[in-house]
């Protein structure tokens, strides 16, 4: 029976789930006076890199007509928070997974403190509640964001949902009620087979994102973005963690040239490196 499947930093019932986030592009980074924060007014995001091939690998899914449905989930403000636009940057995101070949979409509203604490644990527990609402039965995420590297929201919503995962994903096959998922690992590939509903993180080597066409993101404009609020979902996103201080790393000290290696020996002796 053909899935269901969505994404969100996803979710499939017989639909596939995505989960969405989206993140700073890489210029400059600069800590906020008060050492709370990055500053992020004026600083262009973009969806996360392992986001995009978790979309990708749904609609790929779906036009194997493996899938019925792609939803695209993802979790921010209303209104812009931090963009010197009117710019709404979480429906912005998933448009852009709309334009990809999504469905819908499902924009979860989180605001003021409870977006500034927002972390691997509170989106677990939003994907979790969307996952048993929608009667997913695959939930596709990127393995990490590439902010904060936390690679800790997959397991979490399996392990919430008491689901089977399969993380680290670079090969995604779906056979009756079963997924075979080659996963990344250290010592080089393994090959799991894991029952349905699922959770599965998309690694970098899963595929390459297609690029949206004018048409699809015409069209993406039609399609609907469900708002909801956690409270609508049952979930407190009260965070145990609290962020102490963030600084900017030290300047790197110019380097330094030297004749031999009886001189690099002696350098190093003086800096107390060896």
């Amino acid at each position: 029976m053909p899935q269901k499947l969505g994404y969100l930093d996803c979710l499939s019932s017989g639909t596939p789930v995505v989960t969405l986030s989206c993140g700073p592009l890489p210029p400059q980074i600069r800590v906020k006076p008060d050492n709370t924060a990055v500053v992020t007014d004026g600083v262009k995001h973009s969806m996360n890199p392992f986001c995009e091939i978790a979309v990708e690998e749904a609609v790929k899914l779906k036009e194997k007509k493996l899938i019925k449905e792609v939803v695209a989930v993802s979790c921010g403000p209303q209104q812009a928070q931090f963009f010197d636009s009117d710019f709404c940057l979480t429906q912005e995101t998933i448009r852009t997974a709309l334009a990809m070949g999504a469905d819908r979409g499902i924009h979860v509203e989180v605001s003021g403190k409870d977006y500034e604490t927002l972390g691997p644990l509170q989106v677990s527990k939003i994907m979790a509640a969307l996952a048993k609402k929608e009667d997913a039965q695959l939930v596709i995420l990127g393995k990490q964001a590439i902010d904060d590297d936390c690679n800790q929201t997959g397991q979490m919503t399996a392990a919430l949902l008491d689901w089977p995962q399969g993380t680290f994903a670079s090969e995604v096959t779906l056979e009756g009620d079963k997924v075979k998922v080659v996963r990344e690992i250290d010592g080089g590939l393994e090959t799991i087979k894991i029952n349905t509903p699922a959770v599965v993180t998309a690694d970098l080597r899963l595929n390459t994102p297609r690029y949206a066409t004018l048409p699809n993101i015409m069209k993406a404009k039609k399609k609907k973005i469900a708002n909801v609020k956690p409270a609508d979902l049952g979930v407190d996103l009260t965070s145990r963690l609290e962020v102490l201080r963030v600084d900017e790393p030290p300047q790197r000290q110019a380097g330094m040239k030297v004749e031999t290696v009886e001189d690099l020996v002696c350098k190093l002796k003086e800096t107390g490196r060896v």
